[in-house]
């Protein structure tokens, strides 16, 4: 880890004033601290933002507001959350350890690096790391990485299993510049396939820092479910996981929702498998067959063709669950 200097900010558009090309926020640094101990990021300077952020959750006249700097254990905890939104408290309570929930941020989990064990390696090729010196997973060890959204440059998966239910659940990201303007951005249009920019993760506009997170209220609160796979039951990240939610009325599916992590750069939404459940019975036979929707012409890499079934089983699983939540 190179040496660096180290700095505080109590609002925002002071935060944003000490921004440039060698400088880094660090809230919980459950990442950045990682990939500082292994010089893929080698910031001159660290601004801490701690008490730059809100940490506060507080209702709206719509739903929810998450301020960026809720620790995850605490999101996960809250009663609102859990009475309202208890898909997001069960996707943070799948991840990671309570150590790490206890440090990471809810903004920070937003903009987590998206995982592949070459990005980690810095004596290997990576075009997310160098952009323009090639992808060594591709043709590589490739189990973890996707199975549909990839390109040329970039097999990496988004990590995150927050972010899964909070796509899941179609939330906001509200950020804010320094002239204290905001701006919304659907949680379907935060995150980034690689395409041929693999080194850029998100859309979080230039000189601007997450401010809160929104959820609008939902008929999903009773019936939702998150099974997520992985190697071992901790400290694992998922080969796939599952975010499922119902909105029924008897056995009658009004409306689903299923996004999934472990399979893309970014988390992915199944759409036209939410689309075919809509006004279907809810039973296994429109389970599978909305799973086989999902699966249908995925493209796995040379390493990880078993994430297909794992996916399949993973969605009907997920959604058997939020009949019996």
């Amino acid at each position: 880890m190179r040496p660096f200097l180290f700095s505080k900010s109590s609002a925002i558009n002071q935060a944003l004033a000490k921004k440039n090309n060698t400088t880094q926020y660090i809230a919980g640094g459950t990442n950045l601290v990682d990939l500082m101990k292994k010089n893929i990021a080698e910031p001159e300077s660290l601004v801490d933002i701690t008490s730059t952020l809100s940490a506060k959750i507080e209702p709206t006249a719509k739903g929810l507001q998450i301020g960026a700097m809720v620790r995850n254990t605490a999101l996960a905890n809250d009663a609102t959350v859990m009475a309202k939104f208890p898909l997001v408290s069960k996707a943070i309570l799948a991840g990671a350890s309570p150590q790490i929930r206890n440090m990471a941020s809810t903004g920070g989990n937003l903009l987590q690096r998206t995982r592949c064990p070459y990005f980690y390696d810095v004596t290997t090729p990576c075009n997310k790391r160098k952009p323009d010196s090639g992808c060594s997973a591709i043709h590589g060890e490739n189990r973890m990485n996707a199975i549909v959204g990839y390109s040329e440059q970039c097999v990496a998966v988004h990590p995150s299993d927050l972010c899964v239910a909070l796509a899941a659940l179609d939330a906001t990201v509200k950020t804010q510049d320094k002239s204290g303007k905001t701006q919304s951005i659907a949680f379907k249009g935060f995150h980034r396939l690689p395409g041929t920019t693999p080194e850029k993760d998100n859309n979080l506009p230039a000189n601007a820092l997450i401010h809160s997170i929104e959820l609008t209220e939902n008929s999903f609160a009773k019936n939702c479910a998150y099974v997520k796979v992985r190697d071992r039951d901790s400290y694992a990240f998922a080969l796939v996981s599952v975010a499922a939610a119902l909105n029924l009325k008897g056995n009658q599916i009004v409306e689903a929702r299923l996004a999934s992590g472990g399979v893309a750069h970014k988390p992915w939404r199944w759409f036209e498998a939410e689309q075919f459940l809509k006004g279907k019975t809810a039973n296994a036979a429109n389970f599978e067959a909305a799973a086989n929707i999902a699966i249908k012409g995925l493209k796995p890499l040379s390493h990880n063709g078993f994430k297909v079934l794992m996916l399949k089983g993973a969605i009907e699983t997920a959604l058997q669950q939020c009949l019996n939540p």
